[in-house]
């Protein structure tokens, strides 16, 4: 399922989300421009995040937390993840403010990086991705707007979907607008569905897999540290009150 927009109104244009795009997009384009020479490889090993090399050298490696967020696999890959950035991102950014933003979503690369490190420990398979990040923003996102509407695309191919769509083709169930506690809940239990998978089942190809406990960290990060800000701002608004009474 795909998200095309939210209906949650914001107060300023979200600078910060679209720069992190952009810092996506230039990355992507330069790591094209290198190709599979060795200069591309050595540029995705100083940058990417190598568990066996993190561990190994730690100070050395620590930049990588951080660096590996905006390097992609793929143009799909870059897509998607920039897709699910600007929908939900920009509310986010909102309601964090310029800086707390920037710091949460940085926080949230690296503590979706070293999740994936705890469970790949001795791996030399370089992971790439905004996923943890962009998955912090999921978590923030479900804590602070559940019942923001989201226009989601269900592909055609989805045969419950279809069907409805046969039978009741006035409706729209290609693009339905879910809650987003349904909408992120939904995504939520496939990353942990995913990456509990991978404990009980041996990688097929190493190369191939994609860094569920990356999500899985990041959700959480996202999603304990706005539910633990919530709190703070109601105890202060409560201690105010008091005070001023």
């Amino acid at each position: 399922m795909i998200p095309l927009r939210d209906r949650n109104p914001r107060h300023g244009p979200a600078y910060l989300t679209w720069l992190f795009v952009a810092l996506n997009v230039l990355v992507f384009v330069y790591q094209l421009s290198l190709g599979e020479t060795r200069a591309g490889w050595e540029f995705i090993v100083t940058y990417a995040f190598v568990p066996a090399l993190f561990f190994d050298q730690p100070a050395q490696h620590l930049t990588t937390l951080v660096t590996s967020a905006f390097m992609h696999g793929s143009l799909m890959h870059l897509v998607s993840n920039m897709i699910f950035l600007l929908v939900f991102g920009d509310n986010v950014e909102d309601r964090l403010g310029k800086v707390r933003y920037t710091l949460f979503y940085l926080g949230g690369a690296a503590v979706a990086s070293l999740l994936h490190g705890a469970f790949e420990v001795t791996s030399e398979v370089p992971m790439v991705g905004a996923s943890g990040a962009i998955s912090a923003v999921l978590g923030a996102y479900i804590v602070m707007f559940p019942r923001q509407q989201v226009l989601t695309f269900i592909p055609p191919l989805f045969v419950p979907w279809l069907l409805l769509s046969v039978l009741m083709p006035t409706r729209r169930f290609y693009a339905p607008w879910l809650p987003a506690w349904i909408y992120i809940g939904y995504w939520a239990l496939v990353q942990f569905w995913e990456a509990g998978l991978g404990l009980v089942n041996s990688p097929v190809d190493a190369a191939q897999q994609v860094a569920w406990w990356a999500h899985v960290g990041g959700f959480v990060f996202g999603a304990a540290l706005m539910l633990l800000w919530r709190g703070w701002h109601r105890n202060s608004a409560g201690n105010a009150t008091r005070r001023s009474a």
